[in-house]
């Protein structure tokens, strides 16, 4: 049985090692070598480029990268929550659920530029606010902060939505019936019965929104103009405009390390509460 059980496993075991296994090995060799004169990477071999990564600049980057994830995690859930309850507890589940998932059938740099033209100073938003004499000058809505958080919201906010409906549609909703014969109001009901039942897909929803978002660098460069810099932005400019491979490799693994650790401490919760 065990020799057969190996067999089984032996595919998806090359798969992983020949996809992930080795390539991480060469990303950490790279990361262990000195940056050549004309990029790429030469020996000898040095720690110098994790040492590089603790700089305050890179730091405060990271940490910029970590609370906008953090905050588009936040309004993914606070969002995504009230219309997966809503799918959940209407009659034409397969529509509303198709209409979760339209967005997936454009691509999604077409759907961020789609953005940019509506949030630019000459685009739809502050021509209609100019025209019903709200402001006077063009309100700048796009290459910020702001901007950038938008787009991380809209772009993973059916990943949010998806795993909690499919928790929120096997509960019973004769619970919430009780609470409420015992006295509860409907958001009480929702906050101490349908909320707590649910954590195993906000956890499952978290963990599916914050890890894309920390990561990301198209919603950034496009939307931040720039001025936005994440993460993301930093290891694809190393490897490209910078050609310094050996600290962009060491920024990925400290990016996976990250990621790595997140999903361990969110899965070890879903695990806790299932």
């Amino acid at each position: 049985m065990h020799e057969l059980r190996r067999w089984f496993l032996l595919p998806g075991t090359t798969i992983m090692v020949v996809l992930f296994f080795v390539p991480m090995l060469i990303v950490l060799a790279y990361s262990l070598l000195t940056r050549g004169a004309y990029g790429g990477v030469t020996p000898p071999w040095t720690l110098e480029s994790y040492g590089q990564v603790f700089d305050l600049l890179y730091l405060q980057i990271l940490w910029r990268s970590v609370w906008i994830a953090a905050l588009s995690t936040a309004l993914c859930l606070v969002l995504g929550f009230p219309v997966a309850l809503f799918i959940s507890r209407a009659q034409r589940k397969t529509l509303l659920l198709n209409l979760v998932m339209l967005p997936f059938w454009t691509s999604f740099v077409i759907r961020i530029y789609a953005w940019m033209f509506l949030l630019r100073d000459t685009g739809l938003v502050n021509t209609l606010l100019k025209d019903i004499h709200l402001i006077r000058e063009p309100v700048p809505l796009l290459f910020n902060a702001g901007a950038v958080l938008l787009g991380l919201v809209y772009g993973y906010l059916p990943f949010m939505i998806l795993p909690l409906y499919a928790t929120l549609e096997k509960l019973d909703p004769t619970l919430v019936e009780a609470a409420g014969d015992l006295g509860a109001s409907p958001i009480a009901a929702i906050w101490r019965v349908v909320v707590p039942l649910a954590k195993p897909g906000i956890v499952a929803g978290c963990l599916l929104v914050f890890i894309p978002c920390l990561g990301a660098y198209l919603t950034p460069d496009l939307m931040g103009g720039g001025r936005t810099v994440m993460i993301g932005n930093l290891v694809q400019n190393q490897f490209t405009a910078s050609r310094d491979w050996p600290f962009g490799a060491a920024l990925s693994l400290l990016l996976m390390l990250l990621v790595l650790f997140v999903s361990r401490a969110l899965l070890a919760r879903g695990e806790e509460l299932l």
